[in-house]
């Protein structure tokens, strides 16, 4: 990986947008990508700083996810709002974070954060149902630091 600029193509951009959309469409819940080049703090730590800077812990249920991606740092978390962290499993994160590890490490980016997306969506299907006056909170597209 050299940097975000070479980490997803424009398609497999778009594929990432559409997935987001698409998790979106059964849950009020709202699901945010950020990629950034590199970090010195934790992933976690820099998810959570993410986080807040992009508004996400505004959300009325509090139902926020964030994919966060340190290319060159080679750093990677998700982080739920507390509306969520309360509702799932405790492993959740760290099953889904599996999952998009391992096509990471076959450098299958769009498809590792493509299938973790719509695996969170499914889970807040579960949680947080979309209702009739559900509106987008925050915007699908990947935000850039």
């Amino acid at each position: 990986m050299s940097d975000q600029a070479d980490f997803l193509t424009p398609a497999d951009e778009e594929a990432i947008i559409d997935a987001i959309k698409q998790a979106e469409k059964n849950t009020s819940g709202e699901i945010r990508v950020h990629i950034e080049n590199i970090t010195e703090k934790p992933p976690l730590e820099r998810a959570q700083e993410v986080f807040h800077v992009l508004g996400m812990d505004a959300t009325i249920a509090r139902n926020g996810v964030l994919f966060y991606v340190g290319v060159q740092s080679r750093a990677f978390a998700i982080i739920g709002d507390e509306g969520i962290d309360k509702a799932v499993e405790a492993d959740f994160w760290d099953c889904t974070k599996d999952v998009v590890l391992g096509h990471f490490k076959e450098q299958r980016f769009k498809h590792g954060l493509v299938e973790g997306i719509l695996r969170a969506g499914e889970r807040l299907k579960q949680y947080f149902p979309y209702a009739d006056d559900d509106k987008n909170e925050l915007p699908d597209t990947i935000s850039r630091g």
